[in-house]
């Protein structure tokens, strides 16, 4: 394996979900290896069951510094945090594994701080088992955000054809739109500019979603939410040159974006965003949180608890996540 690929921190999740699952999948397909160097932060213990469920033929190396790492084909070198219990059920909501599922999170950071891991891969966790672990935060993007002492990131969904940031996430609809302001509108657009031009698209055209239906049309719906909230900072970008547009008609958008006619669109809240993407396939999105001075992925779907356990679990958003982790890494 080169020793100039990135090398890659994968966070195992929830240990009662498919996480341990789609990592064994995913080291025992020969691509992850022309990708990363990938190692995992979780529980070596969990990953060997999930090796013995899936039967397949990969060994679990537990570690306790990643300079012992060997980046092995067939090898998933694990720093080891032992903290599955071993009789521990899938697909059951457990407070062990959401403390767990925030202390390999906690690890990544303290690793990619200190220069050891290029970027950081999240399988996916349980916000109810978070919470009832003692840790109280929506989710990934908030717990990373706290974790590396940022104020404010955003989370960008990225599957075939069409690549979305959030102004707003993880809150109520109508709290959202009332966070949603000109300031906020211009750094998560920037935010999204940034990241396009680190993956080298140069000039990236940029689409803004409006709250309302049909962009309020003219005034016809809403109260003036557009011309309020988001047609200040779209002028703005305009004014220093970004190729921007908007705000735009939500429904017809999605439509023209998935055609190709934009780089990035700029999604208003959770759902607007969310719902395109996941049409496409709970297996083609990742997710990335973008504003972070860690590069992290993700998968783009939960914990999956119905199937957990089950060895039927795919690994496909995993590797993509992987994929995108390592090239914006080679590119930072």
């Amino acid at each position: 394996m080169s020793a100039h690929l990135p090398v890659i921190g994968i966070t195992m999740g929830d240990a009662a979900g498919v996480g341990p699952e789609i990592i064994v999948k995913s080291f025992a397909n020969p691509a992850l290896y022309g990708m990363a160097r990938a190692v995992v932060i979780g529980d070596a213990r969990r990953l060997k069951t999930a090796n013995e469920l899936l039967g397949l033929n990969v060994r679990v190396q537990p570690l306790r510094d990643l300079a012992d790492a060997r980046f092995e084909h067939g090898v998933i070198d694990c720093i080891d945090l032992p903290l599955i219990p071993a009789d521990l059920p899938f697909g059951k909501l457990s407070a062990t594994a959401g403390d767990a599922a925030f202390r390999f999170i906690d690890k990544a950071v303290e690793l990619a701080k200190a220069g050891q891991i290029d970027a950081i891969c999240t399988a996916p966790l349980n916000k109810e088992a978070l919470h009832a672990g003692g840790h109280k935060f929506p989710g990934h993007t908030e717990m990373l955000a706290h974790l590396t002492g940022v104020d404010e990131v955003s989370m960008m969904l990225v599957a075939p054809n069409l690549r979305v940031i959030h102004v707003t996430t993880h809150i109520g609809l109508l709290d959202a739109i009332r966070r949603i302001e000109p300031g906020l509108v211009e750094r998560t657009i920037q935010r999204g500019y940034d990241t396009l031009r680190k993956a080298r698209i140069e000039n990236p055209r940029i689409a803004v979603c409006g709250i309302n239906p049909h962009a309020g049309e003219n005034g016809l719906f809403g109260y003036g939410e557009e011309e309020e909230k988001i047609i200040p900072a779209v002028q703005k970008l305009q004014g220093q040159g970004m190729n921007i547009e908007g705000p735009l008609p939500a429904d017809t958008l999605f439509f023209r974006a998935g055609r190709g006619d934009f780089d990035l669109v700029v999604a208003m809240y959770h759902d607007q965003g969310h719902g395109p993407v996941k049409v496409l396939g709970l297996e083609a999105g990742v997710n990335i949180t973008v504003g972070l001075d860690v590069i992290r992925t993700s998968v783009d779907h939960g914990t999956a608890f119905d199937i957990a356990g089950k060895g039927v679990a795919d690994e496909r958003s995993l590797l993509e996540a992987l994929r995108q982790g390592a090239e914006l890494a080679t590119r930072r």
